[in-house]
């Protein structure tokens, strides 16, 4: 049995470097409105956003929120239209599993678990279906790192 599927967990320095430079956009799945700009959920998206990614917000709760971050909501991965990058994931690590096949649907460059989430099993299938993953790692703290 091959196990040539673990060449999409990035887990290296080189490997995020590598991976960050395609990232151009990225949809948030978790993400917090305007209101809560003290969570994570928030700053980190807008610090991207503000380092020159392109953000489209998916909030699985809020339904009165129509714009994060000045951009049109979307309420499901399958709702997005056109190719993401990267999804940065604000999820609890038992969440996840719920959203690997939509995952794999949208076919991302990459997903990113932010710090604190991890789900070796949810990064395998979607590591499998060949898609870069990231675990346990902040999105912001990664792009400062990198000047951005």
């Amino acid at each position: 049995m091959t196990e040539e599927w673990r060449r999409h967990l990035i887990e290296t320095a080189e490997g995020i470097d590598a991976l960050l430079e395609r990232v151009h956009r990225v949809a948030v799945l978790g993400i917090k409105p305007d209101d809560h700009a003290a969570q994570p959920a928030w700053f980190v998206p807008d610090y991207a956003q503000r380092a020159g990614l392109r953000i489209v917000p998916v909030a699985l709760r809020y339904p009165d929120v129509q714009t994060i971050l000045g951009e049109p909501v979307v309420r499901s991965l399958g709702a997005i239209e056109g190719p993401v990058d990267l999804v940065d994931v604000f999820r609890r690590p038992a969440d996840l599993p719920a959203h690997v096949d939509d995952l794999i649907a949208l076919r991302p460059g990459a997903v990113w678990f932010q710090l604190g989430i991890r789900n070796d099993e949810a990064a395998e299938r979607l590591a499998r279906a060949g898609i870069d993953v990231v675990q346990d790692r902040c999105l912001k703290v990664e792009l400062e790192k990198r000047g951005r």
